[in-house]
């Protein structure tokens, strides 16, 4: 005989009314009740289906299926308060009985008969119902239905955190305890935001809205918990979510709310009034206070290119002038055809920069030109700091150096063409002491740029890699562009400046030569620089 130890007869329940309950379930509830939600869905759980119950203390729970269904191929399995009560079980076919149900035509509410098993009635009241059902052909296919007739508890934040770059990576800074009203200041190296949530067992029920409390503007809203990171009280595994620091276009006030997700389109006597819906919400008054990033008006922009033009000319100038001093020089023949290698190096690097500098000026005009104001004050902010490295004079750089002058570039014609790169290197040496020649990369990644990607927008790729290959150290740069005959000199291309600094390097570094590698075809172009004994 089918029997259920938790299962009552009760009276009070309305048989006219019934709620759907989850997949292939139904459920009738007291004659009274009045805020039944039912069968509310969630992005993250899309075997799950959840009903909120306030008032509900008698419900009845029924499984329905059509005829043609093989009722025998499917399980059951029923919980009280997460603790099990029937586990795995087939259904009792003596129990079936008849009943119409709505059908899924469109052409109004036609019935159909179909075929059904009751449950049993429960009684509800400030428990929590779990109904578990699976066909043994579709194993992991678990439906999972929730009745739940307790008050929802109001969610906690347990930390929010933010995540900034330092040198070597990025480190994180967390708040507990949230107050009713908490600053965070962001800086320019801040670039994430994590809110780490106490655990429930319906986590998946709550979502977190943050606005603009100035504009009433909701400017995020996510669902999307993730668990393996960060522990609560009880050290077990908290929910967290994290989103980027941009959302924040100004400082100010913020409000951050969680609060569960009860669809009021799932209810029959209307909306849940706003007193309801703080009931089960929970609110951080949060001040956001950004540090702004260097910008500059039109006349600035005008005046500090003018400026940096007229730097470069002083540079070059006094660079000419060193050449001319040491060609006078009266040295042994070694040492002076390694000097005279130095100054054709600096001669032909100080072509090199008026080359990077007229393209970087151009790229910030032609932004100016679209009236991408905000963009050409970013370019102009990170073309400020690489300005500084270029023009530095440093005949050797560390590899981090170059990594962070390659960056910088990048990040600036991002703005411009909006393709992607990444910038990797080996473990096995130490970029931070192991020195290479300044600029050595930058020209070719700007061929890769101007000349390769400029066409594919977001489409377009960049691959830069240091790698430590026994005692050599390889560079590449790899695009997918549109490539070119790598065997012609091209004007514009800078390559001809590239590969005859590459010549005098080797002047200079004899025992360590440096071997130029480039191969381009219509699907890309890899430059390969081997410093061979390098490291």
């Amino acid at each position: 005989m089918f029997a259920i130890a938790t299962l009552y007869s009760q009276k009070g329940i309305d048989f006219s009314v019934q709620y759907p309950g989850g997949r292939n379930l139904n459920m009738f509830v007291d004659s009274a009740a009045k805020n039944v939600y039912y069968t509310l869905q969630f992005p993250n759980q899309p075997y799950t289906a959840f009903s909120f119950l306030p008032d509900v203390s008698n419900i009845n729970i029924r499984f329905n299926f059509k005829k043609t269904t093989n009722i025998e191929h499917y399980r059951y399995s029923i919980l009280i308060d997460d603790k099990p009560i029937q586990v795995n079980r087939t259904f009792d076919t003596a129990k079936i009985f008849n009943t119409e149900h709505p059908n899924d035509s469109p052409f109004g509410n036609d019935l159909e008969v179909i075929s059904a098993i009751t449950f049993g009635n429960f009684l509800i009241k400030n428990k929590v119902i779990t109904v578990l059902t699976y066909s043994i052909e579709r194993p992991l296919a678990i439906y999972k239905s929730v009745f739940y007739a307790k008050p929802i508890p109001k969610a906690r934040i347990i930390s929010l955190g933010k995540r900034f770059q330092v040198e070597n990576g990025v480190k994180y800074k967390y708040f507990h305890d949230l107050k009713a009203q908490t600053t965070l200041n962001l800086t320019i190296k801040d670039d994430e935001i994590t809110i780490v949530k106490d655990r429930t067992n319906i986590d998946y029920l709550y979502n977190v809205i943050i606005k603009d409390i100035q504009s009433n503007r909701i400017i995020y809203e996510s669902t999307a918990w993730q668990y393996g990171a960060h522990l609560d009280e009880s050290n077990q595994l908290a929910p967290y979510l994290k989103f980027d620091k941009s959302i924040f276009q100004k400082s100010g006030d913020y409000e951050i709310v969680i609060q569960p997700m009860i669809s009021l389109e799932n209810r029959l006597d209307g909306d849940m009034s706003p007193e309801e819906i703080d009931k089960y919400s929970t609110k951080y008054l949060m001040t956001i206070d950004l540090e702004k990033e260097i910008t500059f008006t039109a006349k600035e922009l005008g005046i500090y290119m003018g400026a940096a033009c007229a730097f470069v000319g002083i540079i070059a100038g006094f660079t000419m002038t060193a050449i001319k001093r040491k060609n006078k020089s009266k040295f042994a023949a070694e040492l002076h055809q390694k000097q005279l290698a130095h100054i054709q190096l600096n001669s032909v690097r100080s072509q090199l920069n008026p080359h990077f500098l007229f393209n970087a000026l151009a790229g910030i005009q032609n932004l100016m030109n679209k009236n991408e104001t905000d963009n050409a004050n970013k370019y102009l902010s990170k073309f400020a700091r690489l300005t500084r490295n270029v023009l530095d004079n440093k005949a050797l750089i560390s590899i981090n150096q170059e990594k962070k002058l390659l960056d910088d570039y990048l990040q600036m014609e991002q703005l411009r063409f909006g393709f992607q790169y990444n910038i990797t290197s080996s473990k096995d040496f130490d970029a931070e002491n192991t020195e290479i020649p300044a600029m050595l990369l930058q020209p070719f990644v700007e061929n890769a740029v101007k000349h390769g990607i400029v066409e594919k927008g977001n489409e377009g790729k960049i691959e830069i890699n240091f790698e430590k290959q026994s005692a050599n150290l390889i560079l590449q740069i790899i695009d997918n562009g549109q490539g070119f005959q790598s065997d012609i000199d091209y004007k514009g291309l800078g390559l001809a400046l590239s590969k005859e600094r590459i010549m005098l390097l080797n002047n200079i570094y004899k025992e360590t030569p440096i071997i130029l590698d480039i191969n381009s075809d219509i699907n890309g172009t890899a430059v390969s620089i081997t410093l061979t004994d390098w490291v």
